[in-house]
């Protein structure tokens, strides 16, 4: 992999807590700059974007922020719009709320302000996402898959994502929903990337070295297959179990750090 130019990341599991101690939402306000901060909501994978842009206005806002823009992009229109490409121009934090992942991509590909999300990253912007926003961070992701269900060829549909996060596949409220299988499905397709699960009320923090730390209240679970020796993925029918041998996996939670580029966990970092 090669050495991961731009802003820092926030991949969010979903679920995050919003009224307690709020550890991950208040990482995500010192990185933004804190009352210096310009945040900008997107709402585009959400079916209700002003109910969830209120949410989160009135969080952050709670939290410190106090320029915060709210932007609803409900078609390829709206993405080509010269004032919403402006406040993603000017933003310091870029926030993607929960929903769809595909109305993410599907809605900003090719457009103006998938273009200027794109180039504010590279400036330095921090791009964060919670579950479907966590999702569409990875060159490919996943876009629907069965729960809770033993590896099958049929688990699992995946798409192009944003790419602000090279080799990795990510999935999201991992442990709480039971989608380890899935996940190894993704990785027997595709054994070259790491296998991200993150869990509900947990965050990675990817900087621009690649390296990423854990924090939150439960863990991340990571899927390497670069030993794999053996799958059958590209036999099965669709439901057939899955066989796949030789995967590593770590389970790292809050404090703990992985550095993606050598396929290490760093320990007592």
């Amino acid at each position: 992999m090669d050495k991961k130019a731009g802003g820092k990341l926030m991949i969010i599991g979903g679920a995050e807590d919003k009224r307690g101690e709020c550890v991950i939402l208040k990482r995500l306000v010192e990185l933004a700059g804190r009352q210096e901060a310009n945040m900008v909501i997107m709402t585009v994978a959400s079916e209700y974007p002003e109910k969830i842009g209120n949410e989160y206005t009135h969080i952050f806002k709670r939290l410190g922020v106090d320029n915060i823009n709210t932007i609803h992009i409900r078609s390829r229109q709206d993405a080509n719009c010269a004032e919403l490409v402006g406040q993603i121009e000017k933003a310091s934090c870029i926030f993607f709320t929960g929903g769809d992942q595909l109305r993410i991509t599907s809605l900003l590909g090719g457009t103006r302000a998938g273009d200027m999300l794109k180039k504010a990253y590279l400036r330095g912007v921090v791009i964060a996402g919670t579950s479907a926003g966590a999702s569409v961070m990875s060159e490919t992701m996943i876009t629907s898959g069965k729960d809770d269900d033993a590896p099958k060829k049929c688990t699992l549909k995946m798409a192009p994502g944003l790419g602000l996060l090279k080799d990795v596949v990510i999935d999201q409220h991992f442990a709480q929903r039971g989608r380890i299988g899935r996940l190894l499905t993704a990785i027997a397709q595709n054994p070259h990337m790491l296998g991200l699960g993150i869990d509900e009320d947990t965050a990675v923090i990817v900087d621009n070295d690649a390296v990423f730390n854990i924090i939150g209240s439960h863990a991340v679970t990571i899927l390497d297959g670069k030993e794999l020796d053996y799958t059958n993925v590209s036999e099965l029918k669709p439901d057939e179990i899955l066989s796949i041998t030789n995967v590593i996996m770590h389970v790292l939670p809050s404090g703990y750090a992985y550095d993606i580029k050598l396929r290490k966990p760093l320990i007592g970092r």
